[in-house]
């Protein structure tokens, strides 16, 4: 895992335009999981465009999420 934001930029920045799959803490027990393309990312949070049967078109996360474990991002293959 990456030590640092920096890192995790440098990371996401490689993947832009890619499928991943964004798995996120929703509460004490709740796991969410969404599926979308990496659109862009900016020095503080990345943008992922989300599938076609979710709520939302694009939904953004931070790269402090992914440091402290809040979010966990899978790149498909």
């Amino acid at each position: 895992m990456p030590s640092s934001l920096q890192d995790i930029k440098i990371k996401l920045d490689a993947h832009v335009g890619e499928a991943v799959t964004v798995v996120a803490q929703a509460g004490r027990k709740k796991i969410t999981e969404r599926t979308g393309v990496l659109r862009s990312t900016f020095p503080s949070l990345f943008v992922v465009e989300l599938d076609e049967e979710a709520k939302f078109e694009r939904a953004s996360y931070s790269y402090t999420d992914i440091l402290t474990n809040n979010i966990d991002i899978i790149f498909a293959e």
